[in-house]
């Protein structure tokens, strides 16, 4: 199934003069319009449709870099997507948005916008949202657990830069669980590993897997576990942000 979601941020701006002596400063706004169109899959589990009376979970993921741009089938050659196009059945819906800039980072504002319009437009589980990525789609959830801590039930990062800075803002009632190769060159080892510390350190239940002899890869471990999945059914939301 392929959609498109476009949105637009609005910020507006007025500008207008201070009473400064040498009018070196002054007080502005301006309006902006940002607008995106955001391409994705949507997976339904195989009982959506006869069990019109349930509510399911819902898994959204983010891929890396190496999938971003304007091809929405290459975002099936890796993690979930692949597995669904080998034949794997989910038992929660799967959103798998694509980022259309190749050498840009996630925009999260307008994937939380998307996850948005998917939940109200589907019979989605609101406490049992689940979030996971991989490489810099792992460094874009890390970013949407800090942005939106009180949105998911659980997250999975798969070898993703970490915001160590703002590891306190990320909601202590949400499990997490954290992937990485040892022999990862494109992002370190160290990048999970200093952030699980500081989460460890600070009271946050994290599970934290390293492969040995795995480079950057690593997906292929961590998604084709069938605990993974197990372990995200297992969570429901707790709590808001402590």
């Amino acid at each position: 199934m392929k959609r498109y979601l476009g949105f637009a941020m609005v910020f507006f701006m007025i500008q207008g003069c201070s009473a400064q002596n040498n009018a070196q400063l002054i007080d502005a706004e301006m309006e902006t319009v940002v607008s995106e169109s955001l391409r994705y899959y949507l997976y339904f589990p195989q009982d959506y449709k006869s069990e019109k009376n349930k509510k399911f979970p819902l898994l959204l993921f983010l891929h890396g870099g190496g999938e971003s741009g304007d091809s929405l089938s290459t975002i099936k050659t890796n993690g979930p997507p692949k597995l669904i196009v080998q034949g794997k059945q989910f038992p929660f819906l799967i959103l798998a948005p694509q980022n259309p800039y190749k050498k840009k980072w996630w925009n999260t504002r307008g994937v939380a916008q998307l996850l948005d319009s998917v939940i109200e437009n589907n019979r989605v589980d609101k406490d049992r949202i689940y979030l996971t990525g991989l490489s810099r789609g792992g460094s874009a959830a890390w970013e949407m657990a800090v942005q939106y801590p009180n949105k998911f039930a659980a997250m999975a990062v798969v070898c993703g830069m970490t915001p160590v800075p703002y590891a306190n803002w990320i909601n202590k009632d949400m499990p997490i669980w954290v992937f990485h190769g040892d022999q990862d060159k494109s992002i370190p080892l160290s990048e999970s590993v200093t952030m699980v510390e500081k989460l460890r350190a600070m009271g946050y239940d994290v599970k934290f897997t390293i492969y040995e002899g795995v480079g950057h890869n690593s997906w292929e471990n961590a998604y084709t576990d069938d605990a993974l999945y197990s372990w995200f059914l297992e969570h429901r939301k707790q709590g808001k942000r402590k």
